[in-house]
């Protein structure tokens, strides 16, 4: 199998580089290196129903809320989110933090990540119906 190419998509102040995608896996799992700035603007609570997500933390200090737990972690630490279950992630710290995510299997990938950062870079506020579109599109549910 050859090396996959890297794959950098810009969401509003979040920035993913994609090692790995679902061609890669025969759809198994996708992998990301995500940068969150110091008080970057994220997703809103959500689940997806059909994915798990792990996150491990490289660099600075990441907030990881799953259910009701929050986690604080710090470099070398890790978290998972199992498949439908709400979760929600800051950046509260003064450093950014460089997170390995992991979904599984690659239903989340580049192109949800693609779409969503067309809508959120467009330009002024966010058209958030057509980001409901898009997240239901590809199995995210926002919560309360």
């Amino acid at each position: 199998m050859h090396q996959p190419s890297e794959q950098l998509i810009q969401v509003g102040q979040l920035e993913l580089r994609f090692f790995v995608d679902g061609t890669h896996t025969q759809g198994h799992f996708s992998m990301a290196e995500m940068l969150v700035p110091p008080g970057a603007r994220v997703p809103p609570p959500h689940s997806h129903p059909d994915v798990d997500e792990t996150v491990h933390v490289l660099e600075g200090t990441f907030t990881f809320r799953v259910g009701d737990t929050v986690h604080e972690l710090r470099a070398g630490e890790r978290c998972f989110s199992p498949r439908g279950h709400v979760h929600a992630f800051a950046n509260r710290h003064d450093t950014p933090a460089r997170i390995l995510t992991v979904f599984s299997p690659a239903n989340i990938g580049p192109q949800y990540f693609r779409e969503i950062g067309e809508i959120i870079n467009a330009g002024g506020p966010p058209d958030f119906a057509k980001v409901r579109s898009v997240m239901e599109k590809y199995g995210l549910r926002l919560e309360a």
